[in-house]
């Protein structure tokens, strides 16, 4: 654990207020759910929830259908990391940070699927440089809660109807497995 030197006391209603440079570096907005920790030495931590990232294995394998049926790399988010891939190593992109692009799609609640060669590219995870053909939120009770993604494979750099379809319906199938 690293100290910040900031202290902060507690109002009368109990609540304390996180720092902005504290919420701006860990990426906690409004409305976001926090995890409550305490230890035995009298910490108390909070840690960001994650409804995507607690169910990993079903995003994992969603990923590897999606990766066979549609024959290119899959990566399932959720609001800030990386927490599914196939098709692509799994250590070059583990607990990667959403890039502001797919942050931008997920905020505007659109989906991205690059029709034409020329489109704008959205690289979905921040530093590596892999453009997708497909980003889709994935939105559970209202809130957007992850993405799916389609990344380039190097031969086709469009997405085609069949990934269309398919991303829309694991995007939906995930946010019906976060309620």
């Amino acid at each position: 654990m690293k100290a910040t030197g900031i202290v902060r006391r507690i109002d009368d209603l109990g609540r304390v207020v996180i720092p902005k440079e504290i919420r701006r570096t860990m990426r906690i907005r409004e409305g976001d759910p926090l995890e409550i920790y305490t230890s035995n030495d009298g910490e108390v931590i909070f840690k960001k929830y994650s409804a995507i990232n607690e169910m990993s294995q079903n995003a994992s394998h969603v990923a590897d259908i999606m990766f066979k049926l549609a024959g290119c790399p899959v990566v399932v988010f959720d609001r800030d990391h990386v927490v599914a891939v196939a098709g692509v190593p799994r250590k070059e992109f583990s607990e990667r940070r959403v890039s502001s692009s797919l942050e931008e799609i997920l905020e505007n609640r659109k989906n991205y699927f690059k029709v034409k060669k020329e489109d704008n590219s959205v690289s979905p995870v921040e530093g590596i440089d892999r453009p997708a053909v497909a980003c889709v939120p994935i939105i559970s009770t209202g809130d957007v809660t992850g993405a799916v993604a389609f990344l380039e494979n190097g031969t086709d750099n469009t997405a085609s109807e069949l990934q269309t379809n398919l991303i829309q319906a694991a995007s939906q199938f995930l946010g019906k497995q976060v309620e």
